[in-house]
C-alpha cells in the first residue's frame, strides 16, 4: 500500500519539511507502507482555477493532473501541517478542494506541530472538511507542541514519545487502509 505524506506549509523559511522528513524516516522503517512525499509549495496549486468541477475529473492545468496522480495513487494519507489561527494553512484546503473522487475511501492522519496545542486544532478542522470528499480521518495523530525544541542543525530530532505515536498512527493507517481496499475496488 501507498502512503503519501503531503508536506501543508508553503511559507517561507517553513519547518514543515523537516518534519515530514522525520516522519517519512519513521513511515520507512514501520515497513506497513510504501512511502512517498508530496510538497504542496513544490506541486504550486494556484487558488483553485480548474472551469469543471473536480467530480467531472476534466483538469486543464498540468498542476491539476500532476496532483491528480499523486492523490489518485495513495491508499492513505499523512498530512504534515501547523497550525494558523486555530485553523489548516489554506493551502491544504486548497489542495483538498482541488479532487474529488481521487480522495474517495481512503485514510488520513496528521503530524501536526505548533505553539502549546501541537496543531491539534488544525487537525480537528482538517479531519470535518476531509469527510466531506470521503476521507476518513483517524482519531490516532502526533502532535507537536513547541516545535521549535526538537529542532538541531537543520533537522527536526523526534523523541521516542513522537516515535511511538507516530508508529501507532501508522498502524491503524494500515489497518483502515487495507479495510477501504475493497470499497475503492467496488469489490464491497
Amino acid at each position: 500500500m501507498k502512503l503519501l505524506t503531503v508536506t501543508c506549509s508553503t511559507r517561507p523559511n517553513r519547518q514543515g519539511p523537516l518534519i515530514s522528513d522525520w516522519f517519512q524516516g519513521v513511515a520507512a522503517r514501520h515497513g506497513g507502507f510504501e512511502p512517498e512525499l508530496a510538497d504542496l509549495k513544490v506541486i504550486g496549486l494556484p487558488l483553485f482555477d480548474e472551469p469543471a468541477h473536480p467530480r467531472m475529473r476534466q483538469y486543464e492545468h498540468d498542476h491539476t493532473k500532476t496532483w491528480s496522480a499523486l492523490v489518485d495513487g495513495a491508499d492513505a494519507f499523512v498530512f504534515v501541517m501547523p497550525e494558523y489561527n486555530y485553523a489548516p494553512p489554506p493551502s491544504f484546503v486548497n489542495a483538498v478542494d482541488y479532487l474529488f473522487h481521487e480522495w474517495t475511501h481512503k485514510v488520513a492522519g496528521f503530524v501536526t506541530y505548533g505553539g502549546a496545542s501541537g496543531g491539534l486544532r488544525a487537525a480537528q478542522m482538517a479531519k470535518q472538511i476531509l469527510t466531506t470528499v470521503k476521507v476518513m480521518p483517524i482519531p490516532e495523530g502526533v502532535g507537536i507542541p513547541m516545535f521549535p525544541q526538537y529542532m538541531a542543525e537543520g533537522a527536526f530530532k523526534g523523541n521516542d514519545a513522537l516515535e511511538q505515536g507516530a508508529i501507532g498512527m501508522l498502524n491503524e493507517l494500515a489497518r483502515w487502509a487495507a479495510a477501504l481496499k475493497g470499497l475503492r475496488s467496488g469489490q464491497v
